[in-house]
């Protein structure tokens, strides 16, 4: 019994070092490999030329433990931009690897608060990461520059607080903030059209806000189109006939239902109201489906996810007959995901950064 003792004990003392040495030398070595692999370097320099689409945030309002507020990161060959500025889907493409020092534009779908509330955010890490020095544009509909102008007011002193720390060699002033380009309500226009590289916006049904655009981005031989906020859009489909992907919003009517109904029953009178009166200018699953079916994409990414879905096992719920309605395959997309296109093929390929 002893000698069992005395062995445990050994066994213990040595796993305690073990450990010690884990956290003292393993843990501390790791940290520093990690460190000169990731910190400053371009995680995406070794891409083959293409269309790539980061989403930093496929989510709504709803909090969603699994989505931010909508935001794509665009890399289309060595361009790089995003679209919408949703909370929090900044600091996931940070964390992706999305080149935020060479974004040349920031393209907003409309002005609802979900798109726009991380455009401080958006607007002051790109500021240092690029050393910017003039300001980013970022293109909207109209009310955009009331948009920029707030944010701009909000973080001035902060800033001034980081030319002050950092020097102009860093945070140089002239490059703060935001230079608004706002888009008239045509039909479709092209909004840049260089390099291999044409991006056109279009107009989708997002009443009654007015103001909401769909983007069409095509990079030499790839392409894709994304809906924004919007009902099932004739307009949307004219726009995107032929992409390799469509990026469309998605609502599925009955688990919104439900959800109104527990928060009715819960006396949450305003929340039920809410619940009652968003599946009038969103899309179901469905109608996605559909939309995908009628351009001929080759592949449905569905994205400003409503509701929440916490987990993976809610993804067939939420689709519903989508999948009888589109014969290709349909992602429910999380934050994280790296969806590429590369040029010269064919082929669409989804990989997980998060």
């Amino acid at each position: 019994m002893k000698k069992i003792i005395a062995i445990g004990v050994i066994l213990l003392l040595a796993g305690l070092a073990a450990l010690r040495f884990a956290h003292t030398v393993l843990v501390p070595n790791r940290f520093e490999a990690l460190a000169q692999e990731l910190v400053g370097t371009n995680t995406t320099a070794d891409f083959d030329d293409g269309l790539y689409v980061f989403i930093g945030g496929a989510g709504a309002p709803i909090p969603d433990p699994l989505r931010n507020g909508p935001t794509l990161g665009i890399l289309a060959g060595d361009k790089a931009f995003i679209i919408d500025a949703g909370s929090g889907g900044f600091r996931n493409l940070l964390q992706m690897g999305f080149p935020v020092d060479k974004i040349d534009n920031i393209y907003l779908t409309h002005l609802h608060s979900d798109h726009i509330d991380g455009l401080g955010e958006a607007l002051m890490l790109s500021w240092i990461n690029g050393r910017r020095d003039t300001p980013l544009p970022v293109t909207g509909p109209r009310g955009t520059e009331i948009v920029t102008d707030g944010f701009m007011q909000a973080y001035r002193l902060d800033s001034q607080h980081r030319t002050e720390h950092h020097g102009v060699a860093v945070a140089n002033p002239s490059g703060f903030g935001a230079q608004p380009i706002e888009i008239d309500g045509l039909d479709s226009q092209v909004l840049r059209d260089e390099g291999g590289l044409k991006i056109t916006a279009f107009t989708v049904d997002h009443a009654p806000v007015k103001g909401a655009f769909g983007y069409r981005i095509d990079y030499k031989d790839r392409s894709i189109a994304i809906s924004g906020d919007t009902v099932y859009s004739p307009n949307l489909i004219a726009q995107s006939q032929g992409v390799d992907v469509l990026f469309h919003e998605a609502l599925n009517t009955d688990m919104v239902a439900t959800l109104g109904a527990a928060a009715e029953k819960n006396g949450a009178v305003s929340l039920a109201k809410i619940m009652a009166d968003i599946p009038d200018y969103h899309t179901s699953p469905h109608d996605a489906a559909r939309a995908a079916t009628e351009v001929d994409a080759n592949a449905l990414v569905l994205y400003h996810i409503i509701p929440p879905l916490p987990a993976k096992a809610l993804n067939k719920m939420f689709l519903g007959d989508a999948v009888d309605v589109y014969d290709g395959p349909i992602t429910v997309s999380r934050d994280g995901t790296v969806i590429s296109l590369p040029s010269g093929s064919d082929a669409v390929s989804y990989d997980n950064r998060l």
